[in-house]
């Protein structure tokens, strides 16, 4: 049976197409008309689009998610399924999630045919959504601190976790083209990594199934596994809320404080907070029950940083996946992050 709502092409957003999402929330309701506000391809291909309808409760600003119209996304993304993932989590998952999350309106999945997402435009909510490069304020890298200390005690060793959700990942793109991509992508950047980092990001690449099964050993909780602030959205009320669910899996959640605080805080920035940022996510942790040893968190959240470097060096290597200026960005934010930190030592990478 054919599904009026799976699209593969931006062209194929018609008023059909939008009156098929619309009925399945208001039987009643009548498009009348569509407009393409913008078309981004990184990732994912990503349409904004403004639909008039005479529905009352039903968002017309709606945000879709389509496979990547560059071929470089497509080829990393296509193997582990990511918007698959991603479709899956907002269908299936999303409901239980304690974090504020876009409004899914439709989500579809289907072998052959491909994937869509469709989401209310964060503004709907009163939001303002992030992009890449920006740079948090301290107080709003406190509240995002806090809301994933929450998030990860919510689900933290969930052992049903897994049954229930299947296709949740349990580990990150495979390492193969790993050395090749750390080569490329320290090539690229030139010198906005230091020549001192070279070898042992080599190194780690190197040793990347080895570092991978570290960095999960550790008590399980859902991660987000991408949180840079082109993942956020802010709301008027100071909250933050998450985008971008492509690389949800189980997973250490230090994992995720350090990918934030290396990513969306100048060193400056971090320097000065960091412990106390790390601080208040044991804290939170503790008061649900949850007991972290400081010494044992702190090198754990070291050694994570090495992460977050590479999948910043991996988006330049493969390119069309961010714009570049903003890759050279992030790649500097967690190259000296790791430098401060001595990343690289906290990793088995003899």
């Amino acid at each position: 049976m054919k599904d009026n709502i799976l699209v593969k092409d931006p062209k194929h957003l018609t008023m059909d197409w939008a009156q098929s999402v619309l009925q399945l929330h208001d039987a009643n309701g009548t498009v009348s008309s569509l407009k393409v506000i913008t078309i981004h391809s990184g990732t994912t291909t990503r349409v904004q689009l403004a639909v008039n309808h005479d529905s009352q409760h039903v968002a017309r600003k709606w945000f879709v998610k389509l496979p990547s119209r560059t071929w470089q996304a497509r080829v990393i993304t296509a193997l582990p399924r990511l918007l698959k993932t991603e479709a899956l989590f907002y269908k299936q998952l999303s409901r239980i999630v304690p974090l504020n999350l876009a409004t899914c309106l439709a989500a579809r999945s289907q072998w052959g045919s491909g994937t869509i997402i469709v989401l209310a435009d964060v503004s709907e909510q009163g939001g303002v959504a992030g992009i890449p490069g920006d740079v948090l304020k301290i107080q709003q890298a406190y509240v995002a601190v806090e809301q994933l200390a929450r998030f990860h005690a919510f689900f933290w060793q969930d052992k049903t976790l897994k049954t229930k959700y299947p296709w949740i990942a349990d580990s990150v793109l495979g390492s193969a083209l790993s050395v090749p991509l750390m080569q490329r992508g320290l090539q690229k950047a030139g010198n906005w990594v230091d020549q001192k980092l070279y070898e042992p990001a080599l190194q780690y690449a190197k040793n990347r199934k080895k570092v991978m099964a570290f960095l999960n050993d550790a008590p399980q909780t859902l991660t987000h596994h991408d949180c840079h602030a082109g993942n956020l959205f802010w709301k008027q009320d100071g909250s933050v809320g998450f985008l971008d669910w492509q690389l949800v899996r189980l997973g250490d959640g230090i994992g995720d404080v350090a990918y934030l605080l290396t990513t969306t805080l100048t060193p400056e920035l971090r320097r000065q907070h960091e412990s106390d940022l790390i601080t208040l996510y044991s804290e939170v942790l503790s008061a649900y029950g949850i007991t972290l040893h400081s010494e044992e968190l702190m090198l754990r959240y070291r050694a994570h940083c090495c992460y977050t470097f590479e999948a910043m060096v991996v988006t330049l290597a493969i390119g069309g996946m961010m714009d570049s200026t903003t890759n050279l960005e992030l790649i500097r934010r967690t190259s000296v992050a790791i430098m401060d930190l001595n990343s690289f030592a906290a990793l088995p990478l003899t």
